[in-house]
């Protein structure tokens, strides 16, 4: 019961970062915040083949690094704040940015995938 061919493919940006299913860009890839279902409610795309792994996790971990070390950079060279604001600004960003960008980076993974074909590498 796959997406019928005579529809422009979903963009996989659009349908990974809003956690939409790749192939027909209407159902649900994810099942709770992180969990992926095991295919799509609307087309019945399989997700089973969808591993992204540690990849979101890095990206998140690098852009939150950028972000709070920026930020924690200009606090201290602008306002010379005590050590307990730089916590309560570090740790509400490094928090907040976490938590808001490792679901959408692990759907745009997984539409990444599934747009190019990825499979597991296999030695010959």
């Amino acid at each position: 019961m796959n997406r019928v061919a005579t529809n422009p493919p979903p963009s996989p940006i659009a349908t990974g970062l809003r956690g939409r299913c790749p192939a027909c860009g209407e159902g649900h890839l994810f099942r709770g915040f992180l969990a992926v279902r095991p295919s799509c409610e609307v087309c019945g795309q399989d997700f089973s083949a969808f591993d992204s792994a540690d990849g979101p996790a890095f990206f998140v971990m690098s852009i939150t690094g950028f972000v709070v070390a920026g930020t924690a950079l200009w606090l201290e060279f602008t306002y010379e704040p005590p050590v307990w604001v730089h916590a309560l600004v570090a740790g509400s960003l490094a928090i907040g940015l976490s938590l808001g960008l490792v679901r959408p980076l692990k759907g745009l993974l997984a539409a990444v995938q599934f747009v190019n074909k990825a499979e597991q590498g296999r030695f010959r």
